[in-house]
């Protein structure tokens, strides 16, 4: 009974992943487990990163050149997480560089008007990644597939390590709502990353890891020195740096 009750819990982990990191049509989900789910948002970004990775295989498959299909692969990762986390990286460039102090650093991160440096900010991720997903699908669909799951998965884990390692920066907000996951179930979620990360795409996984590691940790320390903390929109900026990292760090 309690292996069952334990499944139970697992399988609406998994759930409320899917449903705070996705758009994926999935009603009725329950978000009470709050930070103690986090555990699954490396499974939940498994599951956005093959959808992406289908649908650019799939534009390669019926003849379109690599950078469509890239592109293809692209558009799915924004669709499907409802670009939660290129929001997250507008906000966190507008206000960590737009801003002279900490509290006012938070409230331009908290306008929903996108500036300058956010602009230019979303423009070079979208240009990284699909000069990176162009690259991967010019080495063929399984190449690339892999690498698509492989950052997906990665950048979504190096998010509850950071809930984890660094305090609230305010007392309102996505990431505040979720609470602060215990180490442990940050790190079972980064085991669990890194794990799918080799699996996927061998040596070049471990590579992966460390790149994935260092772009979360760089993203961290300037969080922290410039606003004492993070917030979801910190962790949607991780998340980018993180999933650029990674697919650079995966090129054969």
């Amino acid at each position: 009974m309690a292996e069952t009750d334990t499944a139970l819990m697992r399988a609406r982990d998994v759930m409320q992943a899917l449903s705070l990191l996705s758009r994926l049509p999935l009603r009725g989900t329950s978000h009470d487990r709050g930070a103690r789910a986090a555990w699954a948002y490396p499974l939940a970004g498994m599951v956005i990163g093959a959808i992406a990775a289908s649908g650019g295989a799939l534009a390669l498959w019926a003849g379109l050149p690599a950078p469509l299909a890239a592109l293809t692969a692209l558009a799915l990762l924004v669709i499907c997480s409802g670009a939660l986390h290129e929001d997250g990286l507008t906000d966190t460039a507008d206000g960590l560089w737009g801003g002279w102090t900490r509290q006012r650093r938070l409230e331009i991160m908290k306008d929903s008007h996108i500036g300058t440096y956010g602009v230019i900010a979303l423009v070079l991720s979208l240009g990284a990644r699909w000069s990176a997903l162009w690259l991967l699908f010019d080495h063929g669909p399984g190449t690339a597939t892999g690498a698509i799951i492989a950052s997906a998965a990665l950048s979504r884990a190096v998010m509850p390590c950071l809930m984890a390692a660094l305090p609230h920066a305010r007392e309102t907000g996505l990431s505040h709502s979720q609470g602060r996951p215990a180490p442990r179930t940050a790190v079972v979620g980064l085991g669990i990353a890194c794990g799918v990360a080799i699996l996927l795409t061998g040596g070049a996984g471990v590579w992966a890891v460390l790149w994935a590691l260092i772009a979360a940790g760089l993203v961290a320390r300037i969080a922290q020195v410039k606003i004492a903390g993070q917030t979801g929109d910190i962790l949607g900026a991780t998340q980018q740096m993180t999933e650029i990292a990674v697919l650079f760090s995966i090129l054969p």
